[in-house]
C-alpha cells in the first residue's frame, strides 16, 4: 500500500510545470537564481533545527535510561554561540543578497545584457509594449509597429522589451513566469518592466493578482519569436486587423470574460495615453492637466485652479472650470472665493 500511495504521489508531480525553476528569460533565470541561494541560505538553520529536534526527542525519549538527566543545567556558553551567532551570519548574508538584487534586478531598470554571456549592443533599441489589464482581458499596444492585440503578446527573441503597464478600472497584475516576476498594474497610474526572452515558444501569461468574477480566465499567450517570425506576425495583424477607435475601446473595455485573441491593424493616436490620464471618454478632463493645473495655482494664500470632471453617469455633468476672486476674474484680487463652474454634455 505505501508503495502504491509513493507511485501515485510521484505520478502526480510529473505532471506539474516548473516553470520558475526553468524560465526562458534572463531576468527570470536571475530571479529564479536569487529563490535558490535565499533558500540554501535559509536551509543552514532550518534542516539542523529539524535534525537536532528529532534527535533530542529520540535521544532523551522515556525509555532511555542511558541518557544523563541534569535538571539543574541552564547554560552552555558553546550552545549559546552557535544559537545566536549562525542565524546572526544568515540574516547578514541574506540582507546583503537582497540589497543587491533588489538594485540589480529592479523592473524599471534598462537592462545590460542579454544574457549571461552577451551585453545589450549599444546600437540596439528595446520593443516597446503598453498593457492595460482590462476586465477580464489584456489589451497589448505595439506603438513603433501601430498595431494592438487582446490576449496575445509576441516579441523577437533576445531583444529587450520595455513594458509599460496600466489598468482600466482595478488594480491587476502582469505576470509572464518564463519572462520575470510580476508587476502590478493600476488605474492612473503606470508601472515599468524591462525584460527579455531566450528561447523561442510559446508561454503562458495571466494575472496574478485577483480582479472579480472572470480573474480565473484573464490568461494570454506569449510568443517568443525569431526577429522574421515577429515581423510577418506584425503583418498578419495588420493585414486582418480592424481599427481600434476610441469607442471601439470604450466598448472593449466592458466588463468580458474568456475573450478570444483580437488583432488591430490601427490604433487611436494617443490611446494608450488616453487610458493611462482616465479621459478616454469625450469631455472628459485627464488627470495630467488636472495635475499641471495644481501646479500652476497662484500661491499657498490662494485657491489652485483644477478642472475635475464627475465619475459618476447622469445626463450631464458638472466641472469646475475655474476658482477666482469677486470682481477679479483673473484671481489676482483679495476679494471673496467664488467657484466658477460649467456644465459638460455626458
Amino acid at each position: 500500500m505505501r508503495g502504491c500511495l509513493l507511485f501515485a504521489a510521484t505520478l502526480l508531480l510529473t505532471g506539474c510545470n516548473a516553470v520558475l525553476l526553468a524560465p526562458a528569460g534572463d531576468l527570470a533565470i536571475r530571479q529564479r537564481d536569487l529563490i535558490i541561494i535565499s533558500t540554501g541560505l535559509m536551509l543552514l538553520i532550518i534542516v539542523p533545527v529539524i535534525a537536532l529536534t528529532l534527535l533530542f526527542a529520540w535521544r532523551y525519549r522515556e525509555t532511555n535510561r542511558e541518557a544523563i538527566y541534569e535538571p539543574d543545567w541552564d547554560h552552555s556558553t558553546l550552545l549559546e554561540l552557535l544559537i545566536w551567532a549562525a542565524p546572526l551570519l544568515i540574516i547578514i548574508a541574506l540582507g546583503a543578497l537582497t540589497w543587491v538584487s533588489t538594485h540589480k534586478l529592479d523592473p524599471y531598470q534598462s537592462l545590460s545584457r542579454i544574457d549571461a554571456e552577451r551585453p545589450v549592443p549599444m546600437a540596439m533599441e528595446p520593443l516597446t509594449v503598453e498593457v492595460v489589464a482590462l476586465d477580464w482581458k489584456w489589451l497589448f499596444f505595439y506603438p513603433e509597429q501601430g498595431i494592438a492585440t487582446v490576449n496575445e503578446l509576441a516579441a523577437p527573441v533576445d531583444q529587450p522589451i520595455r513594458f509599460k503597464i496600466t489598468a482600466s478600472t482595478v488594480m491587476n497584475s502582469f505576470f509572464v513566469p518564463a519572462l520575470a516576476g510580476q508587476v502590478y498594474a493600476m488605474p492612473g497610474m503606470e508601472t515599468k518592466l524591462h525584460a527579455v526572452i531566450n528561447q523561442p515558444g510559446v508561454y503562458e501569461g495571466f494575472s496574478a493578482n485577483y480582479s472579480g468574477a472572470g480573474f480565473s480566465g484573464m490568461r494570454f499567450k506569449f510568443h517568443g519569436m525569431s526577429t522574421e517570425e515577429f515581423q510577418r506576425w506584425v503583418q498578419q495583424a495588420k493585414a486582418g486587423g480592424g481599427a481600434l477607435t476610441r469607442d471601439a475601446y470604450l466598448q472593449l473595455e466592458q466588463p468580458s470574460e474568456l475573450e478570444p485573441v483580437r488583432r488591430y491593424a490601427s490604433v487611436a493616436s494617443g490611446l494608450y495615453d488616453a487610458i493611462l490620464n482616465r479621459c478616454v471618454e469625450a469631455n472628459r478632463p485627464c488627470i495630467r492637466d488636472m495635475a499641471m493645473n495644481a501646479r500652476r495655482g497662484q500661491g499657498q494664500d490662494k485657491p489652485r485652479a483644477f478642472n475635475v470632471a464627475a465619475l459618476g453617469g447622469g445626463a450631464a455633468r458638472a466641472s469646475f472650470g475655474a476658482i477666482c476672486t469677486a470682481g477679479d476674474p483673473a484671481g489676482i484680487g483679495n476679494g471673496p472665493r467664488v467657484a466658477s463652474t460649467r456644465t459638460l454634455p455626458q
